[in-house]
């Protein structure tokens, strides 16, 4: 089994860019919880302005890489039964009247394979963050471990959150269903 990150497509200069959510009521909502792998208990819509107004994408990433994607990607997770690996919220773009949602991935793996990623470096106490002391502090060219995968075909890789991968049976389904503002690496 081969995976990729999925990650936003930015090469269309007429398409838009997100900026980060707000609730019902305007209040900013934090963008790391996305992030975290678990379940969200998040009631109402959260909303979208366009940072840089543009055409309409099925997945991007706004603000603080939040995962937005219309409706047609949901109905995509649906048909494959990925419900245990994702989470939706529905989301209200600026200008726009169909359905978006914030995609919430579910599971975090422990999976780098660090020596064939191109670079890693780790958080040294030199750094001046005990906290982070031998987490990732950038991971250059990754490259993972299939076998530590399990049956996820969306996931986050443990200790570099800030990416989403997915098995090459959920690229092959995005790509053959259209879904605009998609890119790919394998890892």
């Amino acid at each position: 089994m081969r995976y990729f990150d999925l990650y936003d497509d930015m090469r269309n200069p007429g398409r838009w860019i997100l900026a980060d959510p707000v609730d019902e009521s305007g209040q900013e909502v934090d963008p790391w919880q996305f992030r975290k792998g678990r379940q969200l208990d998040l009631r109402g819509t959260l909303k979208f302005t366009q940072h840089h107004p543009g055409s309409a994408l099925d997945f991007s990433l706004a603000g603080m890489a939040i995962p937005v994607v219309h409706g047609r990607v949901v109905t995509l997770f649906e048909r494959l039964g990925l419900q245990q690996q994702v989470q939706f919220f529905p989301a209200q773009v600026e200008g726009q009247s169909d359905p978006y949602f914030v995609l919430n991935v579910l599971r975090i793996i422990r999976c780098i394979d660090e020596a064939r990623s191109e670079e890693v470096r780790h958080w040294k106490p030199e750094d001046g963050n005990p906290e982070k002391v031998g987490q990732y502090r950038s991971v250059s060219g990754m490259r993972i471990d299939p076998s530590q995968v399990g049956d996820a075909q969306i996931f986050r890789p443990w200790g570099w959150r800030i990416v989403i991968i997915v098995s090459e049976q959920l690229k092959q389904a995005l790509e053959e269903a259209r879904i605009s503002g998609v890119r790919f690496d394998e890892v």
